[in-house]
C-alpha cells in the first residue's frame, strides 16, 4: 500500500491484472479503482514524496503503449499524461491493437493471454504468431511496452504472452500450481495459448514462433517436445533443458537452492516427475520444429553446455532436416549481451530466425 495524508492506494491484482484500488483513510469513502485505458498492461506507482497531496504518481505502459508518467487525482479520479516516452521513427498506437482473453487449459483452468497486432488484421489462419511465456518462481509476466516487437507487429505478426502458471498472475495459488508436482500445468497452459491462436483463426501450427529464456526455455523447449507439430519454429535462450543432471549436481550455484521449485533429485518421487518432463530426456524420433538455442559461455545460472548437450542428443535422434541451431556469446553470461547496441544485435538474431 501507498499512505497519504487523506487517502490510502492499495496495490490489487484481479483476474491476472495490477489494479490500484484508492481511498479515504478510512479505507471505505470515496472509494474508486483507476481505470486503465488497455485492455492489457503494466502499471507501478512511483516514489510518492509528498504526503499532503491528493495527486498519486504511478507509470503505465502497456503492449501499444509506450511507458507514461501519470499524475493521479485521488479526489475526482482525473487522469493526466505529465510524460510519455517517444519512439525513434515515429509510432501511432491508434494503428494498433491489444487483447486480453481467457483460454481453456487441459484441466479446466482459465489461462490470461495478453495479445498486440496491427489494426486490420484478418482472422484467416494465416498470420505469424510470437509466442512468449516464462511461469517460475512466482514472476509474472506483465504486458509492457517493448519497441522491439514493433518491427513484428508492421511485418504482420501477433505478438502474444501466455500468463501460464508459475507466475504469480492470479495469485500465490497461481504460482503454487506451476511448480515441484505441477510444473506441466506450466506447459500445458503454454500449448493451450497455441491451440487457442489456432481454433480463434489468428494463426496455424506452421505459422507460430514460441520463445522463452531460462526457466521460459525450459517452458518452450518442454512444449517442442510433448507437441511438436504444434509449432513452427522455437527459440530458447539460456534455457534449463537439462533437469536432471543440474538439479542432480550440488556445485551448481542454483541447485540447492531451488530443491523447492523442482525437486530433489536424490527423493524417488521428485527424480520420476523431473524425469518425465525434462526435455533433455524426453527427445524422441519424431520431426521437430525448427529450433535456436541461444547460450552464454560465462553463464552461472544455466551453463552453455546444457543447450550444447541438448542439441547434440536432438540432431542425433530427432528425424527430418529442420534446422537446430546453437549461438553461444563467448563474452556472456545469464543475461544476454553487455551494451545496447550487442542486445539489440542478439534480438535481430532471434527475429531474422
Amino acid at each position: 500500500m501507498d499512505v497519504f495524508e487523506n487517502h490510502i492506494v492499495l496495490h490489487e491484482r484481479k483476474n491476472g491484472l495490477r489494479q490500484l484500488r484508492v481511498s479515504h483513510t478510512d479505507g471505505v469513502s470515496n472509494l474508486r479503482y483507476v481505470a486503465f485505458p488497455d485492455p492489457t498492461y503494466e502499471v507501478f506507482v512511483d516514489a510518492n514524496f509528498e504526503f499532503s497531496t491528493n495527486q498519486m504518481r504511478f507509470r503505465y505502459s502497456s503492449l501499444t503503449t509506450p511507458m507514461s508518467v501519470i499524475s493521479f487525482n485521488m479526489d475526482t479520479g482525473e487522469w493526466t499524461v505529465l510524460k510519455e516516452d517517444e519512439v525513434p521513427g515515429g509510432y501511432d498506437k491508434t494503428q494498433y491493437v491489444t487483447e486480453y482473453v481467457f483460454v481453456t487449459a487441459s484441466d479446466g483452468k482459465k489461462i490470461p493471454m495478453s495479445m498486440a497486432y496491427k489494426k486490420g488484421l484478418k482472422k484467416d489462419g494465416k498470420n505469424p504468431v510470437l509466442l512468449y511465456g516464462y511461469g517460475a518462481y512466482g514472476a509474472s509476466s506483465e504486458a509492457s511496452f517493448n519497441t522491439n516487437i514493433l518491427s513484428l507487429l508492421d511485418r504482420g505478426f501477433i505478438f502474444a504472452i501466455g500468463h501460464v502458471r508459475g507466475g504469480s498472475e492470479m495469485g500465490r495459488e497461481w504460482y503454487d500450481e506451476g511448480k515441484l508436482y505441477y510444473k506441466k500445468n506450466s506447459f500445458t497452459d503454454f500449448i493451450a495459448c497455441a491451440e487457442h491462436l489456432i481454433n480463434e483463426n489468428y494463426s496455424s501450427s506452421k505459422k507460430i514462433g514460441i520463445i522463452g529464456g531460462s526457466a521460459g526455455g525450459l517452458l518452450v523447449g518442454a512444449c517442442m517436445i510433448m507437441r511438436p507439430e504444434l509449432f513452427g519454429a522455437v527459440i530458447c535462450k539460456v534455457p534449463f533443458l537439462d533437469v536432471i543432471t543440474s538439479m542432480s549436481d550440488p556445485t551448481i550455484p542454483l541447485t540447492t537452492l531451488e530443491y523447492d521449485q523442482w525437486g530433489n533429485p536424490e527423493n524417488k518421487e521428485d527424480f520420476e516427475y523431473m524425469l518425465s518432463y525434462s526435455p533433455y530426456d524426453n527427445i524422441r524420433p519424431v520431426e521437430y520444429p525448427d529450433l535456436l538455442l541461444t547460450t552464454g559461455f560465462n553463464d552461472p545460472r544455466v551453463a552453455y553446455w546444457e543447450p550444447a548437450k541438448f542439441m547434440a542428443r536432438l540432431r542425433d535422434i530427432k528425424k527430418g532436416d529442420n534446422l537446430v541451431l546453437l549461438q553461444t556469446n563467448f563474452s556472456a553470461g545469464h543475461a544476454g549481451a553487455s551494451g545496447r547496441y550487442d542486445y539489440l544485435k542478439e534480438n535481430v538474431l532471434d527475429f531474422a530466425f
